[in-house]
């Protein structure tokens, strides 16, 4: 009769220890859709997306840890990315001018226009990813030049977790595409894989 009892009430114990899993990772995942939305907003600056990304990073990354943090220690996170990080926003767009050209010359016909136009598009969504993991492991006082230069060797050498990051900004494309309003909150859950990607990276 005792092992009867003991039998019954072992799945009890499991379900009540799944339920705070649960309840801590649909936090995470509801925090990310928040900080989507500081990101959003942060971006408007058109060159200070990398410093938003990397504010919203450590945001995460803070909440991941349990580490106290809000939208106050958010702003002081993007002014201090702002400082270095507006110039690779700058560079960043200057990459896509770019691209865009090299498509419009695939597309009016221009010999060996096709392949240089692949060629720019994958370099483009590299640079993303790349510019994605670096916004990732941002500190305060880190340079974005080292940062950029580490994290253009973690996407060419962890090929999976860079898929993962331009797995997260299909998503966003995909979600832009059918319900404009909806890509807002999903920039959060795109620093978050990116942040993910990163901690699966240092612990290999």
């Amino acid at each position: 009769m005792a092992q009867a009892r003991v039998k019954a009430r072992a799945p009890r114990k499991e379900s009540r220890r799944k339920e705070p899993v649960f309840g801590e990772r649909f936090a995470v995942f509801a925090e990310a859709l928040l900080t989507g939305v500081w990101i959003a907003v942060a971006c408007l600056g058109v060159v200070t997306y990398p410093a938003a990304f990397a504010a919203g990073a450590r945001h995460l990354r803070r909440r991941i840890a349990h580490e106290g943090g809000g939208l106050r220690e958010f702003g002081a996170d993007f002014r201090a990315a702002v400082r270095g990080g507006w110039v690779v926003g700058l560079a960043g767009w200057a990459v896509a001018v770019a691209v865009r050209v090299d498509v419009m010359a695939a597309r009016a016909g221009i010999p060996g226009g096709p392949l240089v136009g692949a060629v720019g598009v994958f370099a483009l969504i590299a640079a993303t990813v790349a510019l994605l993991r670096a916004a990732a492991v941002w500190t305060p006082g880190a340079a974005w030049r080292a940062l950029l230069a580490d994290a253009g060797r973690r996407t060419v050498l962890d090929p999976a977790g860079s898929f993962l990051v331009v797995c997260g900004l299909a998503v966003v494309a995909l979600s832009a595409w059918f319900v404009p309003p909806l890509a807002v909150p999903v920039l959060g859950a795109v620093a978050a894989a990116a942040v993910a990607v990163e901690e699966r990276h240092r612990h290999r």
